[in-house]
């Protein structure tokens, strides 16, 4: 039975969406933007900053499906610069410092409140 993922720690969906769901141990998420949940905003600065935001919003929505960033089987990764790539992937891997996950990683034309980066994952429950 499917169960949807709602986490008080992170901002609330900006759509017809969930925060995630979870299926037969596998947590898979909505993708997380650059949002602060405090301000509602997104968080000022470039890509590093925005990196970090969306990477600490993927691990609350994770944790509140019962996983955590060990749990990431697969992640994609949108950029909207391609040229943010190695600063986005040394923020990257800051956060997947061992045992990194399967990743696909592009830039696309736009994202959502003009942010650079947005990151979706696929876990399993612990």
């Amino acid at each position: 039975m499917k169960t949807i993922i709602h986490s008080e720690q992170v901002p609330a969906a900006i759509g017809p969406f969930s925060h995630g769901t979870a299926f037969a141990g596998l947590i898979f998420t909505s993708g997380q933007l650059p949002v602060n949940k405090g301000t509602g905003a997104v968080v000022a600065g470039g890509i590093v900053e925005q990196s970090k935001q969306s990477l600490e919003n993927l691990n609350q929505v994770l944790l509140a499906g019962g996983g955590d960033l060990s749990t990431v089987l697969k992640t994609t990764c949108f950029l909207a610069d391609i040229s943010d790539f190695a600063q986005f992937n040394e923020v990257y891997q800051s956060f997947f410092n061992t045992d990194c996950p399967a990743r696909s990683c592009f830039a696309v034309k736009d994202l959502p409140l003009g942010v650079k980066v947005e990151v979706e994952a696929i876990a399993h429950v612990k």
